[in-house]
């Protein structure tokens, strides 16, 4: 880690840096994409983190964030783990919120160039023309909450902003799983509905749809669109409370092009490795590695070699 990188993060985590380092060199990749990071204003950001302090109802537990520092630290840090490319996910609890995210998150792409410009929705009046907005001015990824927001990603209101994405090829990384507790619209059967409606949407299903890890594989083999991320997934914090099924660890390889790197950082009650360290001992080789940490992501995004 070179000395100004070490005086933006701090000396202590060198060690984590290294160990980064070390797992990118065994396996073989120059850098690493991560698809579910968070970047918010900051007034936004330091409610999300009271909200994990308190150990609210959509967490359920205990949630220390180890990543409790500012945008410039934690810039630094994920440059420094060798992330070539990251995303800004945001989004709203009630309406009229979407759209400042959205102006939020396209001017910290323009000041950030490693940031894949990132936006968001939710179901209100103007949706469809902001997220056209959005499209238009650039925006390469999406990010759909339907446990915080509570809303039915089927609700009429959404439904030309899903085919506007769909058309555009766009991806949206949706937390629609029930982990780490269940939403009113969480789970498998309204995103099945919603992929029904809109089979060419390139759907990322945050967390790999924890815990319901099946119904969410299933999905993917359906839709040839659908991809999941990695987030807090195989880590032995989430393996405590949503552990994933030994019987489905050979469907992992066989969609091993359509899973994408994700780590919820800076919200990590574990160090950033440690996701990296859960992913290698799942044992399915150095190929499947570069893919998800790497290869997956670049190609979707259409970053090349790096």
């Amino acid at each position: 880690m070179g000395d100004e990188v070490g005086d933006e993060v701090g000396d202590e985590v060198g060690g984590e840096v290294d160990a980064v380092r070390r797992f990118r060199e065994r396996i073989g990749v120059p850098a690493l994409v991560d698809v579910h990071t968070h970047f918010m204003p900051d007034r936004v950001l330091r409610k999300v983190w009271a909200y994990f302090d308190s150990a609210g109802p959509l967490t359920g537990r205990e949630w220390p964030i180890t990543y409790r520092h500012d945008e410039a630290e934690r810039l630094a840090l994920l440059r420094a783990f060798g992330v070539r490319a990251f995303t800004s996910m945001v989004y709203p609890h009630k309406p009229g919120m979407a759209r400042w995210l959205n102006g939020w998150a396209a001017g910290f792409a323009d000041r950030t160039p490693d940031c894949l410009r990132t936006a968001t929705l939710f179901p209100e009046e103007d949706v469809g023309r902001y997220v056209r907005e959005a499209v238009e001015g650039g925006a390469r990824i999406f990010k759909a909450h339907v446990q915080v927001g509570a809303y039915d990603p089927n609700d009429p209101l959404l439904g030309p902003a899903w085919g506007l994405l769909a058309e555009a090829g766009v991806p949206v990384v949706m937390h629609c799983g029930s982990g780490p507790v269940p939403g009113k619209h969480t789970g498998p059967g309204p995103v099945g509905r919603l992929l029904a409606a809109h089979p060419r949407l390139r759907l990322v299903v945050a967390h790999l749809g924890m815990p319901e890890y099946t119904d969410f594989l299933d999905l993917a083999e359906r839709y040839g669109e659908v991809r999941l991320d990695t987030t807090m997934a195989f880590t032995d914090f989430s393996e405590g409370f949503a552990p994933f099924p030994e019987a489905e660890r050979a469907r992992l390889a066989d969609l091993g092009d359509r899973i994408l790197l994700g780590t919820d950082f800076p919200n990590l009650p574990y160090p950033y490795v440690h996701q990296l360290e859960a992913l290698e001992r799942l044992g399915l080789g150095d190929g499947w590695l570069r893919a998800v940490c790497h290869g997956n992501g670049a190609r979707l995004f259409g970053l090349g070699p790096g």
